[in-house]
């Protein structure tokens, strides 16, 4: 007999996750799994009406609409959150494709500096509201790490993540810092991104992934969850992409 996801990670169990970006995919995922195995959450969103209507489902602890790439709205919801929690994760953030030809060089700046901020800015307020062996887990991605036109900006981001993130596992110690690396999930964002394109997406996935399938927000909760309540993890990058690297292109 097997033991099932919830039999595994009993450790959540009274225990209080942060979730930024909890209004759907990834982190309306990982809310939903942290609830399953009987842990608190704290839902944050950037889209009021959206974070309502999964708290309706999810029964938070407490909610709080911001926008996280807002260093003073950050500061002040760490700060006015009571006690400390366990855990935080963040999956705000989306990659932003553009042609150098193209490219606004204020609007690459603002989306560069907006997601480095961001980081160093749950760091350095979560930090204080974070018990230690606790975690402070962010979602990057590994589908810019080969070079293709309009991927200049997202590239360099996919790189300086996992720097980033080991250097704060030594700056935060003994709270744990991980990041993980998505490939493509099916999630509402990706729908946004692609469009009327996104089936075909699928498809090829389907048919080229070792996996057979497309990855959904619920495996990268269940690795989330897994990075929580291993407390010998930190300062490394877990990839989940369906070994979507493997492929030649």
């Amino acid at each position: 007999m097997t033991s099932s996801p919830t039999d595994r990670n009993r450790d959540l169990n009274g225990q209080t996750v942060v979730v930024i970006g909890a209004g759907s995919g990834i982190g309306l995922a990982t809310a939903r799994l942290v609830r399953a195995l009987r842990g608190q959450v704290v839902m944050v969103a950037r889209d009021a009406q959206r974070l309502e209507r999964a708290a309706a489902e999810i029964g938070p602890l407490s909610t709080a609409t911001l926008d996280a790439t807002d260093t003073d709205s950050l500061r002040r919801f760490f700060h006015e959150l009571p006690g400390t929690v366990d855990h935080v994760i963040s999956t705000a953030g989306s990659p932003w494709y553009q042609p150098l030809a193209d490219m606004d060089l204020a609007e690459a700046r603002h989306h560069f500096g907006d997601r480095i901020a961001m980081t160093l800015g749950i760091a350095k307020y979560g930090r204080g509201k974070v018990r230690d062996a606790g975690t402070l887990l962010f979602i990057g991605g590994t589908g810019s790490r080969r070079p293709g036109v309009g991927r200049s900006v997202t590239s360099a981001l996919t790189a300086a993540l996992p720097a980033l993130t080991a250097n704060l596992a030594l700056e935060l110690a003994p709270v744990r810092v991980n990041l993980i690396a998505a490939g493509f999930v099916d999630t509402p964002l990706s729908a946004a991104l692609l469009g009327d394109q996104l089936e075909a997406r699928r498809e090829e996935l389907r048919a080229t992934l070792p996996i057979g399938r497309v990855v959904g927000p619920d495996d990268v909760a269940a690795l989330a969850v897994h990075i929580m309540g291993n407390d010998a993890l930190t300062g490394a990058t877990y990839d989940i992409d369906g070994g979507q690297q493997l492929l030649s292109t």
